[in-house]
């Protein structure tokens, strides 16, 4: 019990003091990456989530989603890559090769796709190289670059959404 307090004290602690050092990243690159994080225990229907990167024209080799549980068993889901509580260490460290992989990436778009108040999810879109965040509606909009307010189960309104904003961005391969 007392590590987990350790574990999520120091958790906050990176958090707050990557989001203290972010510095806004915009550039007129073009999308041709991105990394999608999920919360498994939200969304499940990881073909409808692969939709937001066909709707953006991005090829499958340049997409990488993980998902996160908030479960500490091992479970097997659809996609390969899925992330619980003991992929971080008692100091809120990432003890995952992959999962720190996937953070060092230079994505030019990262989406989170989860609501719930999570720490771990909040410190994976923090920590991640992606050049553009984007969200669904948190409360501290520190995170995101651009934040879409959708329901969570209405994927069609976030890519519609999603692909106007970046239009008027100007980040489409057109």
């Amino acid at each position: 019990m007392i590590l987990k307090g350790l574990k999520e004290k120091s958790i906050k602690k990176n958090l707050n003091s990557i989001l203290n050092n972010r510095k806004a990243d915009f550039n007129s690159n073009k999308i041709e990456s991105m990394g999608i994080i999920m919360n498994a225990d939200e969304t499940q229907d990881l073909e409808a989530i692969k939709t937001i990167a066909t709707a953006l024209q991005i090829r499958p080799n340049k997409l990488r989603i993980i998902a996160f549980t908030t479960s500490k068993k091992v479970v097997t889901y659809s996609w390969e890559t899925c992330f619980n509580p003991k992929d971080f260490t008692w100091n809120g460290k990432i003890n995952n090769v992959e999962l720190q992989g996937f953070l060092d990436t230079e994505f030019d778009v990262l989406i989170s796709y989860y609501s719930k108040d999570v720490l771990e999810l909040k410190y994976l879109t923090a920590a991640s190289k992606a050049h553009f965040k984007v969200g669904i509606f948190q409360l501290d909009k520190r995170f995101n670059d651009l934040i879409i307010k959708t329901e969570l189960t209405n994927i069609e309104a976030f890519k519609a959404e999603l692909t106007k904003y970046l239009k008027v961005l100007n980040k489409f391969n057109t």
